[in-house]
C-alpha cells in the first residue's frame, strides 16, 4: 500500500496535469472558433471552383492535347500521396486516422505492383509512415498551420506537384486529409488531385445540374476558348483544393484537441477524486493503529 506521502504527490502530479490539460482545451477552443470559420468559409468557393472546372473538363478531357492536369499521363503507375496530418499530437485519434487510411491505400497500390511515393504535410505524417514505408516518403512539409494555414503556402506545394508532374515522378497524386465536420467528428476524406475527377451522377454523366451548383446544363460560349481557361485554371484549382484541405485539416486538428483534452481533465479529476479517497482512508486507517498502539501501550502499564 503506497504510504500517505506518495498520495500526496501523486495526487499533486495529477492536479497538475489537470490544469495543463484545461489549459490546452480552452487554447483549442479558442483557435477551433477562427479554423471553423476559415473552413467553412473557403468550401462554396471551392466546390464551385471544381464544378466550373467540370463542365468544362467534361468536353475537354478527351480532346487531344488536353492540359495534363485534366487529362493525366495517360498511364496509373506512379502514384503520389499527399498526406495531410499535425505537426503535434495530444489531439486523439486525428492523426493515427489519416495515418491508417493511407496506409491502406499505399498498400493497395503496392500490391497491385504501382509505385509509390508520399509527401508529408505535417511532421506526426511522417512520424508513423516511415515506421513502414520510409523508402517512400520523398518529403516532409512542416509547420503549414502558424500561425495558421495560408493560401501562399498551399500555393508553393501545389508548384511542387505540378514541378514533379512534369519531371514524370508520377501519373496520378491523391491527397489525404480530415474534413471537419463538428470538434467530436472528423471525417478522413481521400480527394484525387491529379488527374482533375470531374464530378459524375449515378449514370456516369457529368453532374451539371446538381443542387447548389449554379449549372444547369445550358450552353455557355467560352471567350477565350476552353483551352485557355483550363490552362489558367487548372493550376489554381490545384492551390486552392490543398488550401481547402488544409482549412480544413487546422479545423479538424484543434476539434480533436479540444475534445481530447476535455477528456482528459475529466479523466484527471476522477482519478484525483479516487486517490482523495483512498489517500482519507489510508490516513484514517493510520491515525486508528497509533490510537490501538497508545491505548494497548496504557494498558500494559
Amino acid at each position: 500500500m503506497p504510504s500517505l506521502k506518495d498520495l500526496r504527490v501523486r495526487i499533486s502530479s495529477v492536479k497538475s496535469t489537470q490544469k495543463i490539460t484545461s489549459a490546452m482545451k480552452m487554447v483549442a477552443a479558442a483557435k477551433l472558433r477562427k479554423a471553423e470559420e476559415q473552413a467553412q468559409a473557403s468550401r462554396p468557393y471551392a466546390e464551385r471552383m471544381e464544378r466550373m472546372l467540370g463542365s468544362l473538363a467534361a468536353s475537354a478531357a478527351a480532346q487531344a492535347g488536353a492540359p495534363v492536369l485534366l487529362a493525366g499521363t495517360g498511364s496509373d503507375m506512379k502514384h503520389l500521396y499527399v498526406v495531410g496530418t499535425a505537426d503535434r499530437g495530444l489531439c486523439g485519434g486525428f492523426n493515427s486516422s489519416i495515418v491508417r487510411e493511407a496506409r491502406r491505400q499505399i498498400r493497395a497500390r503496392l500490391d497491385e505492383g504501382k509505385e509509390v511515393k508520399i509527401l508529408c504535410v505535417g511532421r506526426k505524417g511522417r512520424d508513423q509512415l516511415r515506421r513502414d514505408f520510409a523508402d517512400h516518403i520523398i518529403d516532409t512539409i512542416e509547420d503549414v498551420g502558424k500561425p495558421h494555414p495560408r493560401f501562399e503556402t498551399a500555393a508553393d506545394i501545389a508548384e511542387r506537384i505540378q514541378g514533379m508532374l512534369s519531371a514524370g515522378d508520377f501519373d496520378v497524386c491523391t491527397m489525404i486529409f480530415a474534413q471537419y465536420k463538428s470538434a467530436m467528428t472528423q471525417i478522413v476524406t481521400t480527394q484525387q488531385l491529379i488527374p482533375f475527377s470531374v464530378p459524375l451522377d449515378e449514370e456516369g454523366d457529368f453532374e451539371a445540374g446538381a443542387e447548389g451548383s449554379g449549372l444547369d446544363g445550358a450552353v455557355y460560349e467560352y471567350e477565350p476558348d476552353e483551352a485557355e481557361i483550363l490552362d489558367a485554371l487548372l493550376p489554381r484549382n490545384l492551390s486552392i483544393q490543398i488550401f481547402k484541405a488544409m482549412l480544413e485539416n487546422a479545423a479538424s486538428e484543434h476539434g480533436a484537441r479540444m475534445t481530447a483534452m476535455d477528456s482528459a481533465t475529466r479523466n484527471a479529476g476522477e482519478m484525483i477524486n479516487n486517490l482523495t479517497q483512498i489517500y482519507n482512508r489510508t490516513r484514517q486507517a493510520v491515525i486508528t493503529n497509533e490510537l490501538i498502539e497508545i491505548i494497548s501501550a496504557k494498558e500494559a502499564m
